[in-house]
């Protein structure tokens, strides 16, 4: 097991695989377990780079998430890059870890050479998202399956982990907080998103709003799928897993 500092707190990482480095970013509530797996569908052509953030997983516990979370995260990516110095890494983040790897790549680009936004819900959260967010957890605590879910990704204390998640996405709306450091259309990378329009958890129109971006940006390109739970690049994998390898090969 491996460890880097991040502004005074340890966060866990793990490598593994042969090729070109590529960090693997959780979404919410998860922890880097939630890939175990899918790693066979990526190890044979990449090094694959696990990460817990801050709070998470293996990953040295906080008593509040900062407000703006997935730039605060951003930050943690651009910190482990620094940390390894393997130069440029691609990123591959699902649900809440596309917006930390978009970040990180908005922050630092000179570290990063391709970007994956898998399940990503656009540049701005839908109306009703504090609410929503506070329905489905509540629900999720009840599910014995969900609970299973967390408890394996975040120990015995997931439910004080989940509930720090819970009050920093709900402030999102409440406060305003920033979702992204700079404008997505800025992003000095190639990004490559990919969604699916059966995905419950998503609540913007994914189509407009990558047509949108495209045309700000010809680098961000993207892929909808018509079925498809959440995340994608679980429910989906193998299909997932080829269209994310060509892309960071160099493919569109």
């Amino acid at each position: 097991m491996a460890y880097f500092d991040y502004n005074g707190k340890q966060i866990f990482y793990t490598e593994t695989g042969e090729g070109e480095p590529c960090v693997f970013l959780h979404g919410n509530t998860a922890s880097s377990k939630m890939f175990e797996f899918i790693l066979p569908l990526y190890t044979a052509d990449v090094k694959v780079i696990l990460i817990d953030f801050l709070g998470n997983g293996k990953s040295e516990r906080v008593a509040k998430f900062p407000d703006e979370l997935w730039i605060d995260q951003g930050h943690q990516i651009v910190e482990l890059c620094k940390t390894l110095n393997r130069g440029k890494v691609n990123l591959v983040g699902t649900s809440g870890g596309a917006y930390a790897a978009i970040n990180a790549a908005l922050e630092m680009p000179e570290l990063f050479s391709r970007v994956v936004a898998d399940s990503f819900d656009g540049s701005v959260l839908p109306e009703g998202f504090a609410d929503a967010i506070i329905r489905e957890r509540r629900s999720a605590k009840k599910d014995v399956q969900a609970r299973g879910f967390y408890e394996w990704c975040q120990g015995e204390d997931w439910e004080t982990v989940v509930d720090q998640d819970t009050e920093v996405l709900v402030n999102y709306e409440r406060s305003q907080a920033r979702i992204f450091g700079r404008p997505i259309e800025t992003i000095r990378v190639p990004l490559f998103i990919t969604v699916s329009r059966e995905d419950e958890m998503l609540a913007n129109d994914m189509d407009a709003e990558c047509a949108r971006l495209h045309a700000a940006n010809p680098d961000i390109s993207y892929k909808i799928y018509d079925t498809g739970a959440h995340p994608l690049i679980a429910s989906r994998a193998e299909e997932i897993a080829e269209a994310v390898k060509g892309f960071l090969a160099g493919g569109r």
